[in-house]
């Protein structure tokens, strides 16, 4: 599913206009980058948890040749799946 039809599916089920879904989508996407940044954590009960992290420093191997490479230290993003994913989930038949 993409954005559109994410949008399409959830303006459906509210009964409100696509616009204010994709609105409310940008202003969601805009508020999680802005506290990431910041470095708080954003913790939708149910939903999902979504945090900065940091990986250390690293050696890795170019594939194509076998190099030894180093990896430098970063920030990365972490999302967790919340109890309410985890039940969806969970619910299908593998």
């Amino acid at each position: 599913m993409n954005k559109a039809e994410l949008v399409s599916a959830i303006a459906k089920r509210a009964d409100v206009p696509s616009s204010t879904v994709d609105a409310v989508l940008n202003g969601l996407q805009e508020e999680l980058v802005e506290a990431i940044t910041r470095g708080e954590k954003v913790a939708v009960s149910g939903l999902l948890t979504v945090e900065r992290t940091q990986r250390s420093a690293r050696t890795g191997r170019n594939p194509q040749t076998g190099e030894s490479i180093d990896i430098p230290a970063a920030n990365t993003v972490k999302v967790t799946a919340g109890s309410n994913l985890k039940k969806a989930a969970g619910n299908v038949p593998v």
